[in-house]
């Protein structure tokens, strides 16, 4: 039986290219650089992104190391994609718009082996909802209000 939960963020245009929420209390800001006409008040919505995979992953490795009562001490994890901003700037591409690969690398400080950090980093990114969104390609549907 499913249990399905919606999770919503209402995004709103600032001042040129920023873009702001309030998400539960918190208000979220992403922008461009100055060197792309931007403010600078935020991260790239791209980084964003990457944060958010990279966030997930830590939150997923806590589950997971309380769960499985491990003595998980610290997590660093590196999220890298690659993309071609052609496409986005309505320039042609012969690459897709969106990230074309993206990398996830952590850096484990807990009681386990090297071959056991492989498993638990494993099992989290299977838990993870965002890994899985990106590996699965999530039906995206837009509409106009």
């Amino acid at each position: 039986m499913s249990n399905l939960k919606t999770v919503s963020v209402n995004a709103t245009m600032a001042d040129g290219f920023a873009i702001q929420a309030n998400i539960d209390g918190h208000t979220v800001s992403i922008d461009q650089p100055t060197s792309a006409k931007g403010t600078g008040t935020g991260p790239t919505p791209l980084q964003m992104l990457l944060f958010a995979v990279g966030g997930c992953i830590g939150t997923i490795g806590r589950i997971v190391a309380f769960q499985q009562k491990i003595a998980l001490h610290s997590m660093q994890i590196t999220v890298e994609g690659d993309y071609n901003p052609a496409g986005l700037m309505g320039k042609p591409s012969e690459d897709r718009v969106g990230f074309t690969e993206i990398r996830i690398s952590a850096k484990i400080d807990a009681d386990l082996s090297d071959e056991q950090k492989a498993q638990f980093l494993d099992e989290v990114c299977q838990r993870c909802p965002l890994h899985d969104n990106l590996s699965h390609g999530s039906k995206v549907v837009h509409s106009l209000v």
